[in-house]
């Protein structure tokens, strides 16, 4: 073993890896107790090994790992046949983007998206039935334009029942940001109103006052959610990090979906092309996700907002939003952030219309009735409360899902919502892609096409496009399968890898 040692510390000099004595955080999925047997009895054999907490819904366990031990320590643990992975506790942080002090104005997103309208025509702001989760920084529940939309929640970050936002030099108040433009009241004298005046808001805290969190806070927050039974998550935060570190994340991105929950993320603010970078929880891809791009008061992209046909639904404003801040205050905050709320809150306020929504229809509703706008998502569209809610309550038919970017070979289940008896599908090219009668449609070659249903009364609706291979952009790139990683990669640095491969040459991913 000494000499192994010896070797392992000459190659990580070699590989430019820093072995010290600090500790890292990983999260490991078990498969059965066994393994937790395992990791324990380990801990108990080696000091290099903590075990940190367990969560059972995600099957993971929290270890620490001394730096001076952790390939050796590592590379036992992924040996084990009873461990599915490990992947680094990775840091989450919110969306926050620059304002441009120049273009405020106030509230002009509800009127954007014509919401006086929408009201009026649904004859209700929303209901306080509809439970909606603000996972960030906490919120002020105090706040006069929450207050009455507020109900408790918990803080995963300080670990206790007080999921109060604190603000710090990176938090002006982000979660309660997020939370006036879901469902402030519009009550208060010289206040604010949100997109769903009557909702029901549960905050949950698991970012800090300097805006960030971790991956294993991140994870227990999703399933806190899941236990009480919300039926909307809002989610403007994530992490640029490549799908197998990511995998425990769209899991419980994925028991969200599994508990018929509507996940609405952001799509970040680094300008980039969603398709061809990784970004979770957003990218997760998942049947519930709608992902969210910012657009602006000229309803152009702001130069800050990530974009992307394959991975980002739509577009909703999230330049210079007016609302709550902590200690009863109102302020502008730009970002994705802001936009993504704006949807959380729309996907409230029709829940609140019809409680049978999925993810996927509201998605596909959001996507045909939007304004149509230069910027670069599945739709090309930005949401439209009035349309969404007309189309809704009027009982139009519309296709699911109505946008796609899909592999060749691989294939997706159509349906038309609100269709009368039995429906007949059809693809716009057979070369492309072909579709059975009954919407069983199979990617062919790469292009574009659409999908047409017809119901039994002779309605008859299209799909926007359905993409097959790489979707045509502005910045092409691959749309890649997240959520599907690789089981044979390395979730760990690369240069780490090697290292436990010269150890244990037998390990997956190791040629």
């Amino acid at each position: 073993m000494r000499t192994k040692l010896s070797a392992l510390l000459l190659l990580a000099a070699s590989l430019g890896v820093t072995l010290s004595a600090n500790a890292g955080e990983y999260l490991v999925k078990y498969k059965n107790e066994k393994a937790v047997n395992n990791i324990v009895f380990m801990q108990n054999e080696s000091n290099g090994l903590e075990v940190r907490s367990m969560h059972k819904p995600g099957k993971l366990l929290k270890v620490s790992i001394n730096e001076f031990q952790k390939v050796r320590v590592l590379a036992s643990i992924l040996k084990d046949p009873n461990v599915e992975y490990v992947v680094p506790n990775f840091k989450i942080k919110a969306f926050n983007a620059p304002v441009d002090v120049t273009a405020l104005k106030e509230q002009y997103a509800l009127t954007k998206i014509n919401a006086q309208a929408a009201w009026a025509k649904a004859g209700n702001k929303g209901s306080r039935k509809v439970l909606l989760a603000v996972i960030d920084t906490g919120a002020d529940y105090t706040h006069g334009a929450l207050a009455p939309n507020m109900v408790a929640g918990y803080d995963f970050h300080d670990n206790d029942a007080n999921p109060m936002d604190e603000v710090g030099s990176q938090n002006p108040g982000h979660g309660t940001h997020c939370s006036g433009i879901i469902g402030a009241t519009g009550l208060v004298d010289g206040g604010v109103q949100g997109i769903s005046p009557e909702v029901s808001i549960m905050p949950i805290r698991f970012l800090g006052a300097d805006g960030s969190g971790d991956l294993d806070n991140g994870i227990k927050a999703i399933d806190y959610a899941i236990e009480h039974k919300v039926q909307v998550i809002s989610a403007s935060w994530g992490a640029a990090v490549p799908a197998a570190e990511a995998q425990p994340l769209v899991e419980a991105v994925k028991r969200a979906d599994a508990a018929g929950i509507i996940f609405v993320a952001a799509a970040a603010n680094d300008g980039k092309n969603n398709d061809t970078v990784d970004m979770y929880p957003t990218n997760a891809n998942t049947a519930n996700m709608i992902a969210v791009a910012a657009s602006n008061s000229g309803d152009t992209k702001p130069y800050w907002s990530n974009y992307g046909k394959a991975m980002v639904s739509l577009a909703s404003p999230g330049d210079a939003i007016m609302s709550t801040l902590p200690g009863n205050k109102y302020g502008n905050l730009s970002g994705t952030s802001m936009a993504t709320p704006l949807v959380a809150g729309l996907v409230a306020f029709l829940k609140a219309q019809d409680a049978t929504l999925s993810g996927a229809e509201i998605r596909s509703l959001l996507q045909t009735t939007g304004a149509k706008v230069n910027i670069e998502t599945a739709c090309n569209c930005r949401i439209d409360a009035l349309a969404s809610v007309t189309a809704l309550l009027d009982k139009k038919a519309w296709i699911v899902p109505a946008a796609a970017t899909l592999a060749v070979d691989a294939t997706q289940q159509f349906a038309m919502k609100n269709a009368s008896g039995v429906v007949r599908f059809e693809s716009s090219d057979s070369n492309i892609a072909t579709i059975t009668p009954e919407g069983l449609l199979t990617a062919k070659a790469a292009g574009t096409v659409t999908v047409k249903g017809t119901d039994a009364a002779g309605n008859a609706v299209s799909s926007l496009d359905i993409n097959v291979g790489k979707a045509q952009s502005s910045d092409p790139g691959q749309p890649g399968q997240p959520g599907q990683p690789d089981p044979g990669q390395c979730p760990l640095d690369p240069g780490m890898c090697q290292i436990m491969c010269q150890i244990m040459p037998d390990l997956p991913w190791c040629k």
